[in-house]
Formats: C-alpha cells, sequence, structure tokens
C-alpha cells in the first residue's frame, strides 16, 4: 500500500513537472513568399534570422516522404506520449554492447524540443529538457502540430531550414514532387546537415541517403528496383537559388504590405519565365549597356500576367539590372501619336480618310521636323499615323490643345509628368515623362474600346475603371490604323495593331500593341538615360514585341469588329469639312480652293538651276501670275506646272496670283 502511494505521489509530482514547463516559442518567423495567380512561387525573402524558411504543412510534402521520415526516424511517433521507451533502451543497449553511440533513441518530438530550443543532444542535461519539453509539447499540441514544426525548422544544410526551403535549395522543386533518392537524402540531411552536405562531402551524403533507402527497402515502402536505382541517382552538386521570377514587382509590392508573409500576384509564373528570358536575349544581342523592360497584360480584365523591370535582377552588371524599368519615367517618342488621332476623331476634326497636308509649318516660333526631313504633301490621316509623321500630328495637337491631351492621358492612367511648365506642341512627339507601366495603361484603354480597367497586380484588388480615353468608334478607328502597319520579318500582318516609338537623341526604342485579348509593351534602352546610337522602335523593340505575343500564347485572338456608329467611308464620300483638315479658324483664313504652292514647299532649299524654277499648283482660277520678290516673272499662265526664271542665289520670296485675285506665297533659299 505504501508502494502504491508512494508511486501516486510521484506520478503527481512528475505530471506537475510536466505541466510547469515553460515552453519555447512555436510561432517562429517564416520567410515572405510571393505567389502567382496559380500558387507557384514567383520569389521568397530570408526570415528575419537571414533562414530560408518557409511555412509549410505536412499535405504540402509528398506522401512517400512522410513515410519514410517516420519509419526511419520515429516509427511509433502516432503512438508514444513525446518519448519512446522502447527506442531509448534500444538505444542504450547499443552503446553499451558497442562502446559508444550507435542510434539515438530521440523522437521526433524531442528533436522538435532541440530545435525550437536550439539545445544540443550529446549531454545528459540536455537530453533530459528535451524529454521534458517533449512531454509538454505532446500535451499541448496535436501530433500534426508537432510534425508541422519539424518541417518547418529541421536543418539541411547552409541557410535552408524547413522541408520546403530544402527541396527548392537541393532539388529546385516543392516538396510534394520528390523522387524516392531525393527524399532519401532529405531524411538523412537534418541528422548531420553540414557534414552530409552533397555539394561539400559527396561521399558522406551519399552513404547516409543508401542507408535510410536499403531501410525502406526492409520495411516494404520501397521496391528493390526503386531503392537500386535512387541509388544510382547522381547527388545535388550545388545549392540552388530560390525562384527569382517578376522580382522587381515582388518587392514593389512587399514594400507596400509590410509583415505580410503570403503575397498572391496576378502573375502566371509560366509566362513570366518565358518573357524574362526573352527580356534577356533581346537586351544580350543589344551590347552590354542595354536594357530592357516588358509589360505584359489582360486589357479586359486589367490583370497583369507579366511584368519584367529589367534582362536580369543584379547590380553587378552595366544594364542595372535592379532598377525596375517599368516604373521609369522616359520619353515616349511617337507612341502618344494615337492618342492625339483618336482625340481629334471623337472632337470631329478629322477621319482616316481626312486628307492633310505634311510640309514646313511654323507654330509661333515651333517648327517640327519630320524623322527623316522629308514632306509628303497632301496625305490622308490613316497613311500620317502609320508613317508617325510629326507635322500632321502637331497640326491635330495645336487644334486639340495640349491641355487637353494632357488630362486625357491623366484620366486614362498614364500618370504623365512634364518636366517644367504648361504642355505644349511637343507633347504630342513625346515632351513628357511617361513609364512603361503607364504608357501599356493607355495602350490598354484603346485596346479596350476606349476606356479599360485600371491596372492590377495583386490578387483580391477589386477591378477598378480608368477614365475614358475616347470613343469606342474612334478607338477601333484608331486600332484598325495600327493594325496595317508593316511588321517584323516572318510575323502576320493584320493581327496585331501596334506603334513604335523612338525618342530624342536615340534614347528609348518602344513597340506597344495589342490584340483582341492582351495588351503588350517593350521598353529598350539604357537604364541610365545615355543615347543608344541607331537604335529605332521599329528596329529593336518591334520584333521583341511580336515574339512577346507569340510567347503569351498559340493562336491571337482576333481584334474586334467595328462598333455599329462608325462612319467607314472613303475620302471622297465624307462630310464636305471632313474631306480635308482645316484649322477651327479656316472661316478666316484662305478658302479651301485658293490657290497654292505644292512646289517649292515653304522653307525649302534648293540648288541654283540655269534652266530654271519649276512651280507646281493646287487650287484657285487660271490665268495666274507669278512674283519673284516682289517683281512680276510670268503672267496669264494657264498650265499648274511650269517654269519660271530663277530668282538666283540667296533668300527669295514667290507669290502666286489667281485670276479671282486669291494669292499664296512660299520662302525659300537658293544656293
Amino acid at each position: 500500500m505504501f508502494a502504491l502511494v508512494a508511486a501516486l505521489s510521484g506520478y503527481r509530482s512528475f505530471d506537475a513537472w510536466i505541466e510547469r514547463t515553460d515552453l519555447p516559442l512555436t510561432l517562429a518567423e517564416t520567410s515572405t513568399e510571393v505567389l502567382d495567380r496559380n500558387g507557384k512561387l514567383l520569389r521568397a525573402y530570408p526570415a528575419g534570422t537571414g533562414l530560408w524558411r518557409l511555412a509549410v504543412q505536412p499535405a504540402d510534402a509528398d506522401p512517400r516522404f512522410l513515410k519514410m521520415l517516420l519509419r526511419y526516424e520515429d516509427k511509433r511517433f502516432y503512438s508514444h506520449a513525446g518519448v519512446d521507451p522502447m527506442a531509448l533502451i534500444r538505444a542504450a543497449g547499443q552503446a553499451l554492447w558497442n562502446g559508444r553511440a550507435v542510434s539515438g533513441g530521440s523522437t521526433l518530438t524531442m528533436q522538435v524540443a532541440r530545435l525550437l530550443e536550439d539545445g544540443t543532444t550529446g549531454r545528459w542535461a540536455g537530453k533530459l529538457r528535451q524529454m521534458r519539453v517533449a512531454l509538454a509539447l505532446e500535451r499541448r499540441l496535436s501530433k500534426d502540430r508537432i510534425l508541422t514544426l519539424y518541417l518547418t525548422h529541421a536543418p539541411y544544410g547552409g541557410a535552408a531550414e524547413g522541408i520546403r526551403a530544402a527541396a527548392y535549395s537541393w532539388f529546385g522543386k516543392e516538396p510534394h514532387r520528390l523522387t524516392p533518392a531525393e527524399a532519401a537524402l532529405l531524411v538523412a540531411l537534418p541528422q548531420s546537415p553540414e557534414r552530409r552536405r552533397p555539394d561539400r562531402f559527396p561521399e558522406a551524403a551519399s552513404k547516409a541517403r543508401d542507408r535510410v533507402l536499403a531501410r525502406m527497402q526492409r520495411q516494404g515502402i520501397l521496391t528493390a528496383e526503386q531503392a537500386k536505382t535512387a541509388s544510382r541517382t547522381p547527388l545535388p552538386h550545388r545549392m540552388g537559388a530560390f525562384p527569382q521570377l517578376a522580382p522587381h514587382l515582388a518587392d514593389r509590392v512587399k514594400a507596400a504590405q509590410p509583415g505580410q508573409r503570403l503575397i498572391r500576384l496576378t502573375i502566371d509564373g509560366q509566362i513570366q519565365a518565358q518573357m524574362q528570358h526573352l527580356a534577356a536575349e533581346a537586351a544580350r544581342a543589344g551590347g552590354s549597356r542595354l536594357s530592357a523592360a516588358l509589360i505584359a497584360a489582360d486589357h479586359q480584365t486589367g490583370e497583369v500576367l507579366a511584368l519584367v523591370g529589367s534582362p536580369g535582377y543584379s547590380s553587378a552588371d552595366q544594364r542595372r539590372g535592379f532598377v525596375d524599368m517599368t516604373q521609369a519615367l522616359r520619353s515616349p517618342g511617337s507612341t502618344l501619336k494615337p492618342l492625339v488621332y483618336g482625340l481629334a476623331f471623337d472632337q470631329g476634326l478629322a477621319h482616316p480618310e481626312t486628307l492633310i497636308h505634311d510640309g514646313p509649318a511654323d507654330f509661333a516660333g515651333y517648327a517640327p521636323q519630320n524623322f527623316d526631313g522629308a514632306f509628303r504633301g497632301d496625305i490622308r490621316v490613316r497613311e500620317a499615323l502609320q508613317q508617325s509623321l510629326n507635322i500632321p500630328v502637331v497640326k491635330l495637337t495645336q487644334e486639340l490643345g495640349p491641355a487637353r491631351l494632357m488630362a486625357s492621358l491623366r484620366a486614362g492612367g498614364a500618370k504623365p509628368e512634364l518636366p517644367g511648365g504648361a504642355p505644349g506642341l511637343a507633347l504630342s512627339l513625346g515632351g513628357v515623362g511617361i513609364s512603361l507601366q503607364g504608357m501599356v495603361q493607355l495602350y490598354a484603354g484603346l485596346a479596350a474600346g476606349g476606356q479599360g480597367p485600371r491596372l492590377r497586380m495583386v490578387q483580391g484588388e477589386a477591378p477598378q475603371a480608368a477614365g475614358r480615353l475616347i470613343s469606342p468608334e474612334a478607338a477601333w478607328q484608331v486600332g484598325d490604323i495600327l493594325r496595317g502597319l508593316p511588321v517584323p520579318a516572318g510575323a502576320r500582318r493584320g493581327t496585331i495593331a501596334y506603334k513604335t516609338g523612338t525618342s530624342y537623341g536615340h534614347r528609348d526604342a518602344w513597340a506597344i500593341g495589342w490584340d483582341g485579348r492582351h495588351a503588350v509593351g517593350v521598353w529598350m534602352g539604357r537604364a541610365d538615360g545615355t543615347p543608344v546610337p541607331g537604335i529605332f522602335g521599329g528596329d529593336l523593340a518591334a520584333p521583341v514585341l511580336f515574339e512577346a505575343f507569340g510567347r503569351l500564347k498559340p493562336v491571337l485572338d482576333p481584334l474586334p469588329p467595328p462598333p455599329p456608329a462608325t462612319l467607314i467611308v472613303s475620302s471622297a464620300e465624307l462630310p464636305q469639312p471632313l474631306q480635308r483638315f482645316r484649322p477651327r479658324d479656316a472661316a478666316f483664313s484662305a478658302p479651301a480652293d485658293a490657290p497654292e504652292l505644292i512646289f517649292p514647299p515653304d522653307g525649302a532649299r534648293l540648288g541654283l538651276d540655269s534652266g530654271g524654277l519649276t512651280l507646281k499648283l493646287r487650287g484657285g482660277t487660271a490665268p495666274f501670275l507669278v512674283l519673284a520678290n516682289g517683281q512680276p516673272v510670268l503672267s496669264g499662265q494657264r498650265q499648274r506646272e511650269f517654269s519660271v526664271p530663277s530668282p538666283g542665289p540667296g533668300f527669295s520670296s514667290l507669290v502666286i496670283i489667281d485670276g479671282a485675285g486669291r494669292s499664296d506665297r512660299v520662302d525659300l533659299r537658293i544656293d
């Protein structure tokens, strides 16, 4: 009776001793993870301690790995109370027989206790502490929770802690995809994570893995053939890097959501990898300092599927890969022209088939030139946009007003920034700072019928509409014009509406376009803003744009049909005011049929020709009188192409007067 009372008293004291155990913290900090739209890991960040420790649940690991782990480390895990007496007796007997420790008697729960307290296993005091903590853990936590703690904290060499970090570090994959050879190595590694590292001690790692495989074969977990095949599998020779997809965007979103451990983006990991590879290829072909950025988005939902900030996420190379060029403010060159034309269509200033004059022009001292320095004379608006002429678009901008264009950019979500002062006519030629993200936002609006959703990158964000840019009819007309541009070699014409641009000084090359579902923008240049001699958007960025669409999907979505109210007629069938572009103050200018000297154009510079000077006229009523420097040189002329004596070297003025007294004048220089 006394013995029973003593035993009962001892048990109660022991039970109270276990209950009084101060448990270590079980909520350890884990790495911040950035996932794609399908739950795939895009990027991870080390935990506060500098370790790679990814959150994990038993269901995240390969079931065969879990079975191998429990059979090898603690086969009575689900039946003991934290300490396995049979395992301790076996370990003690083996130690006495061999004169040294042959196997440990620690359960997984005891190992968790050691990991949580960062304790040792060799000293009896440490072992007793682990037993006490293990018994207390078993009373307060479920078996699955204890297993989760082991899978989270077990060391696997280097800075990898936990099964998910180990699977990525050694095999570049999630642990649910482990092979028998990989699972066996990861069962063996935590027992001696540094001395069994396969990259440093391959022989020790191989022996440890093979011991696990042999035991799994004996216990029927693996067949003899599976074990044999696994033992012949090469070991990993180095620790790999964690995925680094969309790193610039991940940095940006993580900074905006401090403390958030799991961030889900709209990015598609597979598409992102393809686009990063494409940007790296394109930049490599352009030299060591060339950078590139790319965005692909669904213009119907606003979801960004890929965002590449640079060809490589590094500060060590000359490309300055750490700079996110999707956010950098750059001159958009000619890529703003489609919006100008769309606004002009909406305002009734022009139609795609309207004739507009491309010739020397002076806007209160601002005299823009075409890229090639040539003039085309009368040309359809459609052709003016397709050829990216500067003078016609500046004429339209003057009538619209630069402030209206600026307001439209802001409404569409482009977030433009001027270097200083009020917007001027150069705005339509790229005289403003806009990011690639802003330009893709703008083109997504054009693609979606003049008003699209705001681009979004984080899952769970509520969709929001951007402001309306132009009407659906004008947006379709712009797209119809842009789908007619020449395409890079090997590409199919008419499948993508796109526009290229080259900024002043050859600093930026752009290509932005859309099909029936997606919008893609490409920027190329140098991150430091220095010129890149000879680069053009059409030569450098356009091929990348078309290749991006090819990698985005196997078949492009067709561009939409015209809205019902779209006016689709030839130039001759247009209403009279739309047949030829004229400024709004045209009522105070010469009438449409007034005489016009179309050659030589105003401001022309010609060589001296002893045969005379050829004139070409349009409009007016014969007969014509020609004055050179105020003196009559020809009268009674009824033809519209003829020659007059050359006025000689230097600056001269020519005046043509028709039979109704109307006139036109050009100034020129003869060398």
